[in-house]
Order: C-alpha cells, then sequence, then structure tokens
C-alpha cells in the first residue's frame, strides 16, 4: 500500500521538488512543496523515504521517535566507538574520524561514521545505515561550516536507498540541498520546558507559504538547481518527452486501455485504501476488502475481521462533518456486528462536536440470571460454555455533545438507549445444563421478550500540562507528562421510551506514557467501576470496562487490556477495579537466547490485576515481542490463587503508520 504504480515500459525515473521547510528542534518538522517536476506524473518515491531528510543528529533519536543516534546521551550502551583515522581540514584543524558498530544486532541502532574536528567538537558530517521494515538505506549527512549559523544544521544530505517486498524491487538515491533563510535561537525547547505556562506550540508547529506559488514549470528548475543534471538524469528526462509525444500520435487501443485500467481498479479495491475524491473538500473511503490489519487473533476472542466505509467533508470556518460506517464479523462468536456514526465538528478551536452513533454490540448476559446462579451451592461447577450466558442482542443508540472547557480539560454530555432482546429461546441456553429447580424458576421468570434502558450520560477527561498546536481553526492535542483522568457517569430512568431499567453506573480510568530513557517506555493504567440503585432488570454493561470482539487496526491494543479473562465476566458483576502496567524496551531476554534480533523492534512484559464479584483476585503476567511484520503477546492468568490460564494475541503491524 503506497507504493506507486510504474509504466511497464519502464525502469527509471527521476523526481524533483523544492520545498520550504519549517523545523523546530528537536524533531518537528513542517514542509510544503512549492514547485515539482519529473516523470513519476505525481510527487511519490520509495515509501517512507522522506523523513529520512528530517535528520537531527544531535537528538536522542535519528527519526522521530526510531533510530538511536550515537549521539545520544548514554548512547555507548547501545554503541561502540573506535577511531579509524585522523586527519586535518583546510584550517589545519584535526578531525577525527569515528567508528560506531551497535553492541547488538537490532533495526533500532545503525552503523556507521562521523567526522569530529577538534577544538569545536562539532560533527562536520556522519553517514550511516540500516533497515527499517522493508527499507534498507544508506544516509550521508554534511552539516554546515565551523563558526556559522548552519555548524548544528545539514546543509547536504544523500540517500542510497531500497525497497523490497513480493519479488519486486525498487531502489532510489535521493540528494538534498538545504538553503536556511532565517534562524532563530531560542532558550527553551518543547521537550524541556514542561514547567511553562503557555502550551500553544502553534508556532512551532506551523509553515506559512503561498500556495499559488506551486508550479509544475520543468524550466524554472533550472534556476533552482543548486547543480545542473547529469547526462544519465538528463536521459531519462528525454526518453519521457520522447515517449509522451509518441503516445499521442500512436491510436489508442481502447480494449486494452480498459482492460488494464478495469484490473488496476479491482487490484486497488482489494489491497489498498479505495478514496473518491467528491469535491475539492469532500471524499468518500473505503478500507481494503482484504487487508491483514483488519484481522486479528486471540485465544479468548478467535479471528475476527471489518471493514469500514467513511464520509468526509470539511466545510467553512474550519467545520467539519465525519460520516462512518463499520461491519464486522467474528469466527468464533458467529456473530456480525455493524455500526453507523456521524459527527458534526461545529467548534473546531475548542473540539466541540456533536456525535450520533448507532449499531450493536456484543450479546451480553442479563444481571438477574447472574444473581439466579449464585444461588447455586459453591461446590457446584459452572461451564460458561455449555451455560451460554450471551443471552440477548443489543441495539444501541446514543447522542453525546462534546467541548473542552478549558486546555487539557472537556466535558462530554448525551444519552444512551439500549434496546435488548434474547439472542436465541431461553430453553435452548441451559437445556442440557443440570440446575437446582429453584435456580431454574427464577432464570424463567427473569427472561422477557424485549428490555429498553434509557439513560443520560456525562463524561468528564483531564489531562494537565497539556500540549497543543493550531492547524487554521483546528485544535490538535500533543502530549503531556501527566496522566490523563476519566470520569464517567451514567444514570437509567424509567418510563422513557418505554425504559425499565434503573441503575447508576460509576467509572473512573487513568492512563499514563513515561518514557524512562532510550527506547524505553513505561504504560500504566487503573479504573474502577460500579453499578449501584439498582431497580428492575438492568444489564452489568460497562463502558471502560469491556471486551472487544473486532480488530482496532494498527493500534490494536494488547497492553492495558485482559487477554486470559473469559469474556463473559466483563458483565457477571456489579463492580471491578484494575490495574496494568507494561515495560518496553528492545534488548530485555531475547538477546541472551538469540544471537540475531534485528526484527525484533521491542520487547514487552505485561503485568494485570483484577477484582470483581466472584472473580478475585486475577493476576495476569505476559510478555511481547513487536516486529515491522507483527505484535505477539503471550499471558500466563491466575485465578484465586490456584487456577491456572493461558491467553495470546496476534496482530499484523505490516505496513503501519
Amino acid at each position: 500500500p503506497g507504493l506507486f504504480r510504474t509504466p511497464k515500459d519502464a525502469n527509471r525515473f527521476i523526481v524533483e521538488t523544492y520545498s520550504d521547510l519549517h523545523y523546530t528542534a528537536p524533531n518537528i518538522y513542517d514542509q510544503r512543496i512549492k514547485a515539482y517536476t519529473g516523470t513519476l506524473g505525481e510527487a511519490r518515491e520509495i515509501p517512507g523515504i522522506t523523513e529520512y531528510f528530517n535528520i537531527n543528529i544531535y537528538a536522542p533519536y535519528l527519526i522521530g521517535q526510531r533510530l538511536l543516534s550515537p549521539l545520544a546521551p548514554n548512547s555507548h550502551k547501545y554503541y561502540r566507538y573506535d577511531i579509524d583515522s585522523v586527519s586535518c581540514d583546510s584550517m589545519q584543524r584535526l578531525e577525527y574520524h569515528i567508528r560506531f558498530v551497535p553492541r547488538n544486532k537490532s533495526f533500532q541502532l545503525v552503523d556507521g561514521r562521523m567526522v569530529v574536528t577538534e577544538g569545536a567538537w562539532s560533527v562536520r558530517e556522519i553517514s550511516f545505515k540500516g533497515q527499517a521494515d522493508l527499507l534498507h538505506f544508506n544516509c550521508h549527512v554534511r552539516m554546515g561550516d565551523i563558526g556559522t549559523e548552519t555548524e548544528y544544521l545539514p546543509v547536504a544530505i544523500g540517500i542510497d536507498a531500497s525497497f523490497a517486498f513480493a519479488y519486486n524491487v525498487m531502489e532510489g538515491y535521493y540528494e538534498a540541498n538545504l538553503d536556511y533563510r532565517d534562524i532563530r535561537h531560542a532558550r527553551n525547547t518543547p521537550e524541556d520546558s514542561l514547567t511553562r505556562r503557555d502550551y500553544n506550540l502553534t508556532a512551532s508547529f506551523s509553515l506559512q507559504c503561498d500556495r499559488k506559488a506551486y508550479t509544475k514549470d520543468f524550466a524554472r528548475f533550472d534556476t533552482l538547481r543548486p547543480h545542473p543534471l547529469d547526462s544519465a538524469e538528463m536521459y531519462i528526462y528525454k526518453r519521457y518527452r520522447a515517449q509522451s509525444r509518441s503516445m499521442k500520435l500512436e491510436p489508442v487501443d481502447s480494449t486494452r486501455m480498459l482492460k488494464r485500467n478495469r484490473w488496476g481498479t479491482v487490484g486497488d479495491f482489494f489491497l489498498t485504501d479505495s478514496k473518491w475524491k467528491l469535491n475539492p473538500n469532500s471524499s468518500l473511503q473505503n478500507s481494503p476488502f482484504i487487508n491483514p490489519l483488519m484481522f486479528s487473533y486471540s485465544k479468548t476472542t478467535g479471528i475476527a475481521y471489518r471493514q469500514d466505509l467513511n464520509f468526509n467533508t470539511t466545510l467553512r470556518r474550519g467545520q467539519s462533518l465525519h460520516l462512518g460506517t463499520r461491519l464486522g464479523y467474528n469466527f468464533t462468536y458467529n456473530e456480525f456486528y455493524w455500526n453507523v456514526n456521524a459527527e458534526f465538528q461545529y467548534w473546531p478551536e475548542h473540539l466541540g462536536k456533536l456525535r450520533i452513533n448507532v449499531g450493536n454490540g456484543n450479546r451480553i448476559g442479563n444481571n438477574r440470571i447472574i444473581e439466579e446462579l449464585e444461588k447455586i451451592p459453591s461446590d457446584s461447577t459452572i461451564n460458561f460454555d455449555r451455560l451460554n450466558l450471551d443471552l440477548f442482542k443489543d441495539l444501541n443508540f446514543e447522542i453525546a455533545n462534546h467541548f473542552e472547557i478549558v486546555n487539557g480539560l472537556s466535558l462530554g454530555v448525551g444519552f444512551m438507549f439500549h434496546r435488548r432482546t434474547p439472542a436465541e429461546h431461553p430453553d435452548d441456553s441451559f437445556r442440557e445444563v443440570e440446575l437446582p429447580d429453584n435456580v431454574e424458576e427464577g432464570l424463567q421468570a427473569n427472561i422477557r421478550p424485549e428490555y429498553n434502558s434509557f439513560a443520560p450520560r456525562i463524561r468528564l477527561e483531564w489531562t494537565p500540562g497539556q500540549y497543543y498546536y493550531m492547524n487554521g481553526k483546528q485544535k490538535v492535542n500533543l502530549k503531556s507528562r501527566f496522566p490523563t483522568f476519566i470520569l464517567d457517569y451514567e444514570r437509567g430512568l424509567r418510563n422513557v421510551f418505554k425504559s425499565t431499567g434503573v441503575y447508576e453506573r460509576i467509572e473512573f480510568d487513568m492512563q499514563h506514557h513515561i518514557r524512562t530513557g532510550l527506547l524505553a517506555n513505561l504504560y500504566y493504567r487503573f479504573g474502577v467501576g460500579l453499578f449501584t440503585n439498582q431497580e428492575e432488570t438492568y444489564f452489568v454493561d460497562f463502558v471502560n470496562f469491556r471486551k472487544n470482539n473486532l480488530p482496532e487496526g494498527w493500534n490494536d491494543e494488547i497492553g492495558g487490556v485482559f487477554q486470559a479473562l473469559d469474556g463473559q465476566w466483563y458483565n457477571a458483576s456489579t463492580y471491578y477495579v484494575r490495574a496494568h502496567i507494561s515495560y518496553e524496551a528492545p534488548f530485555l531476554i531475547m538477546r541472551h537466547l538469540i544471537k540475531y534480533t534485528n526484527h525484533i523492534q521491542n520487547e514487552r512484559l505485561y503485568l494485570n490485576m483484577l477484582t470483581m464479584d466472584n472473580l478475585g483476585p486475577y493476576f495476569e503476567v505476559g510478555y511481547g515481542i513487536g516486529t515491522f511484520v507483527f505484535d505477539m503477546g503471550l499471558f500466563v492468568s491466575l485465578e484465586k490463587f490456584n487456577k491456572v490460564g493461558f491467553g495470546y494475541k496476534f496482530t499484523f503491524e505490516l505496513f503501519s503508520k
């Protein structure tokens, strides 16, 4: 996905762009192309190569949060350094040629050389090579002259790259020349000014340039190029123009052209995102029909698949409208899921939006049935699989209004409506299960043809110290060094749309991400939930504590959820207390067991804890690895200190962004 389609009669291409680039240390970039020419029709490149032009060698990471820099603090833990040779520059200053080699085989590290000048002790040039996903790269960066404003900034970047996938190989050489018009020195940067009162980083993220200045005039590049084209590059242009002229003169075989376009369209529909531009401000997008990221597999949910269709349009004053539908199927539960949602963002400066959502959720058990089952003597064994407590289908409808009161503090107000009906004939659920007579009578008495509930809902979310920037009138939240706190309250009412379920639901959730060092991260999550003031028949349906039976795509959760817990337990208790801790680093265990661990980008340790009615304490301990192709986690569970279980989760990560 994202790899451009090339003509069959050519295998060499050229692309030239002229751009304005806005950079804020340590790693904020905004680039706008102002001029383009080439033989591909559009500004295209090997997937993922453009970010290699955004290199700050003095930052902890060379690219975003990847590729640990050999100049990063404490990088000696990951690299070995040797002086290859010593030479002199034109000013007779000593230049040390330093070789750096990774201590471990990993795609997170690079192999290369750098030249450091004595006295100034700044890097004059650096070369490094490595691999990221399916991309092999070899980069050379030349820094500005000593004593100038560009001494610590790159002025020229050259990249040799190759991309190989499914017996297709693409190689490219990229050259970038940078000329700085305006350099400003700041005392603090967004990374180290964590105690500042102004969290608006718009000045660091915005680039002002004249969009009307965009041009495709080939002749203009004669005045823009830092050096002229060589003979091989000129030949590519001449051949391209000759082919273009011959195609205009030759008669078009419409049948052959239609057949090729038809098969190309079919291939795009099956393998890539299909996006149709309806007008300059509106688009319709469909997820690929065959797409590994829409599949997931775990022990508790089995194989699941989903499809998305989305419509987006931008209105005046930065307002926007989103319409989407999601279809999915879980092969283990043999359940079909659907969801239709609409979201109107009416106040983009304060993230104000109105959302309407309708769909069917996971099948759910009646809490009164759970209470009847609790009457069974403690020495009895309940087989959830045979009993099949997923007795009720759920049709839900939600309207919610969300807006940000002040920076980092947002409020959501709305209501939820549920219509639940038996998924099958009541007798089929426990026909073969031997239950006491009084329990069976209670089960039958609490099964009705329909249950309705109507509940107003309030959700308060607070992230202290929230950094953000403004993209026009649209506010875009970034990160914070503090946790995010969420309080969610819902109150069921009687006699609204024939509702009978009266209850109160309150949940608290806290999540935090802490960077503990180079390539290391700590995540933790804590939450509690409670159903109170129950009257009539109600269903225990928490918002923050539930089982998702469909894949979430590239960001499908492995940590922060329970992987070995049976889905029946999520609706079996009126309260829960949960905690999750996960630690991520690239060199934990595997480097001691396996010699070559290149493809393992990260290793993760998990600890999950839970207590609730009839289940507690419950623990899960897990270990996972992350590669550019897949993420995998293995979990061992311990229930009440005597029952051991096992769980796992597998998600695709190929071509993740």
